[in-house]
Order: C-alpha cells, then sequence, then structure tokens
C-alpha cells in the first residue's frame, strides 16, 4: 500500500511537470535538458557497471544536453539564416575527440566504448532533441511559433497506451506479446491500450478542428495543426513505437540482469524504466509528420 501511495505521487508530480512544461517554451527546454542529462548520466553508469567498458560519463552527458540546446536554437530560430547551424560545430568536434580518444586511452575493449558512446547519443540525446522538431513550428506567415499540443500529444498518447494497456491486460490477458522479454505484457493489453488511444487522438482531433477560428477576429487561437485521421495515425505511431521503446529497453535492462535502471523516481525506478517509451516515439512521430506533410 505504501509503495502505491508513493508511486501515485511520484506519478501525478511527474505528468504535472511534463504537461506545465509545454505551457511555456523556457520551461519545456530547461525540464527536458536536465530529463537529457539525467537520463544519459544513468544509461552511462549501467553500461559501465559491465566488465571492459570505460565510457566517459562527463563528457557523454555534456554532449547530450548541448546537442538538446543546439537544436532548440536551430529550430526556434532565433536569429534565422543558414549560418545558425553553425552552433552543432562544438558537438560534432567532441564526438570525433570521442572517438580519437581511444587511440590513446589504452581501454580493454574500445569497441565496447565506441559503442556505448555513440549509443548514449543516438539512444537519448537525439530522440529528446527531436521534441524541438514536434514544439517549434512554421507559421502560415514565415514566422516560428511554439507548439504545446503536438509534443505534449505524444506523452499523452503514451499515458494512455500504459493506462489502457494495464487496464484490460489485466482483465483479459491471456497471450502473452513479448514473453522473452516483457512476460508482463499481453496482446489484449496492447490492442485495448490502442483503442484507447485511438479515442483520445480522435478527441484531440476534435478540439483542434473546433479551435480553429477566424485570424482575424481571434489572433491568439493557433491554425488547425491536423485532421481528425492525421490525429489518429499519429496515435497509431505513438502507440506502436511506444510499446517497441518500453520493450528496447526491456531487453537492455534484461541483457544487463537489472529490474530498475535507477531509484530517482520513487515507485517508478529511473530516467529509462520513466521514458523509455518515448525515445522511439519522439523519432517515430517526427518521421510520420514530416511524411504526410510530402502528401
Amino acid at each position: 500500500m505504501k509503495n502505491f501511495i508513493v508511486r501515485a505521487i511520484t506519478g501525478i508530480i511527474f505528468v504535472v511537470a511534463v504537461v506545465a512544461s509545454f505551457l511555456r517554451p523556457e520551461a519545456m527546454v530547461l525540464l527536458f535538458a536536465i530529463v537529457t542529462g539525467l537520463t544519459v548520466w544513468e544509461f552511462t553508469g549501467l553500461v559501465n557497471a559491465r566488465p571492459g567498458v570505460t565510457v566517459n560519463r562527463f563528457i557523454c552527458t555534456v554532449a547530450g544536453v548541448y546537442f538538446f540546446f543546439s537544436m532548440t536554437y536551430y529550430c526556434s530560430d532565433i536569429y534565422g539564416g543558414a549560418a545558425k547551424s553553425v552552433v552543432f560545430i562544438p558537438y560534432l568536434v567532441t564526438i570525433l575527440y570521442l572517438l580519437v580518444a581511444e587511440l590513446y586511452l589504452k581501454q580493454e575493449d574500445p569497441i565496447n566504448d565506441w559503442a556505448y558512446t555513440m549509443l548514449s547519443q543516438l539512444y537519448i540525446a537525439l530522440p529528446f532533441s527531436l521534441l524541438n522538431v514536434l514544439a517549434f513550428n512554421a507559421s502560415p506567415d514565415g514566422l516560428v511559433v511554439f507548439n504545446t499540443l503536438l509534443p505534449l500529444s505524444v506523452f499523452i498518447f503514451l499515458w494512455v497506451n500504459d493506462t489502457g494497456a494495464y487496464c484490460v491486460g489485466s482483465l483479459l490477458g491471456r497471450h502473452k506479446l513479448f514473453p522473452r522479454i516483457s512476460p508482463g505484457k499481453s496482446w489484449e493489453g496492447s490492442i485495448g491500450g490502442a483503442i484507447f488511444v485511438l479515442l483520445a487522438a480522435w478527441g484531440i482531433g476534435y478540439m483542434d478542428n473546433m479551435i480553429v477560428l477566424d485570424a482575424e477576429q481571434q489572433p491568439w487561437i493557433c491554425r488547425q495543426l491536423l485532421t481528425i485521421p492525421q490525429w489518429i495515425g499519429l496515435g497509431l505511431v505513438v502507440v506502436v513505437f511506444g510499446t517497441w521503446g518500453d520493450l528496447v529497453e526491456s531487453l537492455f535492462k534484461r541483457t544487463l540482469g537489472i529490474k530498475d535502471s535507477g531509484s530517482i523516481l520513487p515507485g517508478h525506478g529511473g530516467m529509462l524504466d520513466r521514458f523509455d517509451s518515448s525515445l522511439l516515439a519522439i523519432p517515430a512521430a517526427v518521421v510520420y509528420l514530416y511524411t504526410i506533410s510530402l502528401f
């Protein structure tokens, strides 16, 4: 009972913090820069516990946070112009350093060091940084505006999917989804979670369509982001890749022989435990949105 209360309180605080952060661009950038740093630090600590692995935790973490801020700068169009891409140069120099440094460190297994170093950036820093692509969009007049709904909807779909899958799976779960990696997940739960997400996507799409008013009468109202079918498609993408993201982290923990990735979130484990689904769902959402914009 005590663990349930702790888990519930932590979950509420977590949800409130994430939702509130998307109300202001500064809050979103600050929160997820911190999340990126904490998650990379946690990941590198876990892999450094493996025999023969020595990853530079500090440089990997700083590089990941810097990349997040670089993407913010690039996507928010603070100054505009192609020259702003120069902000990525220090990050590229850091990656080159991490590769070349292994020539001189004489570590036991440099290939493992390289692999885990790059994985910390590809698996964690890149997905979180792509939140900026969802959050900053060009308006019809060419200005870049902060968009609350698109990045927040990814997390809403993930939360709805987790809740729906747990409830339906607890009641009806019979057929294991991926018993080798996650014995607790069932096909019934996954399908149930997907149905709840489709309903949530329809609801968000309906509201998105309803708030589109005449810009001259209501200049503070944003334009329609997606049609209802497009919102439903986004929901499905988040469900599929969010589930895979959960399974990928489960495989990672099973390989390391651990139950939780950390203990920073009481009752919920570590940062990877809390954001595992989003690490695949965010890039997939970006790919989906760019794809539908082409047609």
